[in-house]
């Protein structure tokens, strides 16, 4: 795409148990599409906390932004959505609570057969994930190199974050797109399409693992962008 083509601003927001050095491959797509980029850096303590950290970078964007999350970032656009510089949502096998809805709440009751995301228990007030077990569960089409890598990086995931309630879901107000991982070990593609549905998004379906912005960065660019067109066309 050229430059002058691209619509705003592509603002990236990276879930629990990683940072936003997993998003480098979607930036460097987006930006050799002619996008300007800017990556959030969730401390993951708090939802509040999180919502803070990136509402800091919308505010400091001259264009209107599209918002991207993963997984939990997904509860943080949901919260952070409704910045008036925020024209469209974008979740990549993300969670997209309603109001009064947390992770918490959204992973109690998982689907019959479901494989169980092999979190450790709380330390400290924070959550791991297995180091055996991350690679199949969180990262299955990732090189076996940058998976131990991915796993032995893991940032600390504060309780509280995945407890934080939403209060206004921005997919009420704003159009929104969903990437649905039909490989998801980490959030069942059922659950997935469940919440995609219920924010009225433009789904698209592809065969990844949880890691699917790491693993085929393409797959996601190719769905932001078509946010971005969508948007620009006022076809939303």
């Amino acid at each position: 795409m050229d430059a002058d083509l691209a619509s705003g601003t592509v603002v990236l927001v990276h879930g629990g148990f990683v940072d936003g050095s997993g998003w480098q491959g979607v930036y460097d797509h987006l930006r050799d599409d002619g996008y300007n980029v800017a990556v959030v850096q969730n401390p993951t303590l708090s939802l509040k906390g999180d919502v803070a950290a990136t509402n800091m970078v919308i505010d400091a964007q001259s264009e209107p932004v599209i918002l991207v999350g993963h997984s939990y970032g997904g509860a943080v656009i949901t919260e952070a959505g409704t910045n008036p510089n925020v024209v469209a949502l974008v979740y990549i096998a993300a969670f997209a609570p309603d109001a009064g809805e947390s992770v918490n709440t959204l992973i109690a009751d998982p689907p019959a057969g479901a494989p169980v995301p092999p979190i450790l228990p709380p330390r400290d007030g924070f959550l791991f994930l297995d180091r055996e077990k991350f690679h199949a569960s969180f990262a299955a089409d990732v090189g076996d190199d940058l998976a131990a890598f991915m796993a032995d990086s893991q940032v600390p995931w504060g309780v509280e974050a995945l407890g934080g309630t939403i209060t206004e879901p921005a997919w009420r107000s704003k159009p929104s797109w969903y990437l649905v991982t039909t490989e998801d070990r980490m959030i069942p593609p059922p659950a997935q399409r469940e919440m995609s549905e219920r924010a009225g998004s433009t789904v698209v379906e592809v065969a990844a693992s949880h890691s699917v912005y790491v693993s085929q960065p393409a797959a996601v660019v190719e769905l932001i962008e078509k946010a971005a067109s969508e948007v620009r066309s006022g076809v939303h």
